[in-house]
């Protein structure tokens, strides 16, 4: 395909490495340093200029272009970018926006604004969220196949039962599949024999209730599901969503917030949350409130290093586990080296998303392992696949090393793959797939 990336930051330079090897990819930046780093870092043609003007979408070469992704941080440039775009081609046009009420007005109208598909930042960032909330040692949790299959990334700590035990002794659950271990930066796909090392990451994929099983034999300590008591530090407009969304799962979340004015509008809007209005740096306040007995912090702060402190500081007063909202997605991996347990930084979030939209053979969902390490993809299988018809031991065995079916539906129904499953045209899969042999692999399957 080729695709015009509008917008440099962390989201377009993010979706553009990921494009560049397999599309067209044209980006457009109004920081011409920025514009020379591109071209010189990744396969793309980089132009300065304005993504919202004729001459420059022209200059890119939009009336061929494929598809039209607005990255920028400002909503309004993204929209009036997208509107242009389609104005003047066919292109299929993604716009991301931070604002939910841009999201709410293009979801009640369909293709309003010119856009195609919309993506709301703060909305994504706080379902990433709350998907690993109720489920104890997950640091990532995905849902495919419409909720009946789940992808949950586990750490395995060193007081885990499930810690030095073989693949084999840890699977005592019947629709439940071991994709990959990941243990210093490499990925592994486990067999039967492979042992469990604390510090290990864990892939699984499964129905829920499987998923939920195994997070509670990796950390039985923790309590599942709604038992689970949430504290979400900072009202912006992700800690109002999480605390929305929690809501909705049937958790009574607690809210702090400094701002006295912006604190009696999340108690209004939030009738499930007890909102409290003060300084969550305030060791004293902290421990009036027994807020170091809570099962598991989020930080929604306005800024990374509050984010980072809060979290420190709740892991000092005893919160089982902590989740930091970190915008500079680089600073990821450093938070969570130092202290924090789970990072979630929105604009990985979003160029996730929009990735799936890229995937030659049309994936219904994607999901990223460890920023791009692997991926897991859902598809729906047809006559050509190298999937179809034959049974797995087969089709897998014609594929590269580091490819595993971890589920499949079949109108509706879940499937738990085995060497002598047949998949068949119609069926939904969900693939594990390392991230060196993705480029081969998708086109089959």
């Amino acid at each position: 395909m080729r695709v015009i990336i509008i917008g440099a930051g962390q989201v377009g330079s993010s979706i553009a490495a990921d494009l560049d090897e397999t599309h067209e990819v044209v980006v457009i930046d109004c920081d011409p340093e920025r514009v020379d780093e591109l071209n010189y870092s990744l396969d793309v043609l980089a132009l300065h200029g304005d993504g919202t003007s004729v001459d420059t979408l022209e200059e890119a070469g939009v009336e061929r272009a494929d598809m039209v992704i607005a990255s920028t941080d400002d909503d309004e440039t993204n929209i009036v970018a997208c509107a242009t775009a389609k104005a003047i081609s066919n292109a299929f046009t993604i716009a991301r926006v931070k604002n939910t009420e841009y999201l709410r007005t293009w979801q009640r109208s369909e293709k309003a604004f010119g856009i195609d598909f919309m993506v709301c930042t703060n909305l994504l960032a706080a379902e990433s969220i709350v998907r690993v909330v109720g489920l104890p040692a997950a640091r990532d949790v995905d849902p495919f196949a419409g909720g009946q299959v789940q992808m949950a990334e586990f750490e395995v700590g060193e007081e885990s039962p499930v810690a030095n035990q073989t693949v084999s002794e840890a699977d005592r659950f019947d629709s439940l599949t071991f994709a990959a271990i990941l243990r210093d930066g490499e990925v592994t796909i486990p067999r039967g024999d492979s042992v469990i090392e604390p510090g290990d990451r864990v892939v699984v994929i499964g129905s829920p209730k499987s998923v939920q099983g195994f997070a509670s034999s990796v950390s039985p300590d923790e309590p599942p599901g709604t038992a689970e008591e949430v504290v979400i530090v900072g009202g912006s407009e992700i800690g109002y969503h999480v605390a929305r969304l929690l809501e909705e799962r049937g958790f009574k979340p607690r809210l702090i917030e400094h701002d006295a004015e912006r604190a009696r509008e999340l108690a209004e809007m939030l009738p499930g949350t007890i909102v409290m209005e003060s300084d969550a740096t305030d060791v004293d306040f902290l421990e009036r409130e027994y807020i170091g007995d809570a099962d598991l912090l989020v930080a929604a702060l306005d800024s990374d290093e509050k984010n980072l402190l809060v979290s420190l500081l709740a892991a000092r007063l005893g919160v089982e586990r902590t989740v930091a909202v970190i915008d500079t997605t680089p600073y990821v991996e450093l938070f969570e080296a130092v202290g924090v347990d789970v990072g979630v930084s929105p604009r990985e979030v979003v160029a996730e998303e929009i990735t799936r939209f890229t995937r030659e053979g049309g994936a219904e969902n994607v999901a990223l392992i460890e920023s791009n390490k692997a991926e897991v993809l859902e598809i729906e299988v047809d006559t050509d696949s190298v999937l179809a018809g034959k049974p797995i031991r087969e089709s897998v065995a014609s594929l590269p090393e580091g490819v595993v079916i971890g589920a499949i539906t079949r109108r509706r129904e879940l499937i738990t793959p085995r060497g002598d499953t047949v998949i068949e045209p119609g069926d939904h899969v969900v693939v594990f797939v390392d991230s060196s042999v993705i480029d081969d692999v998708t086109p089959n399957l």
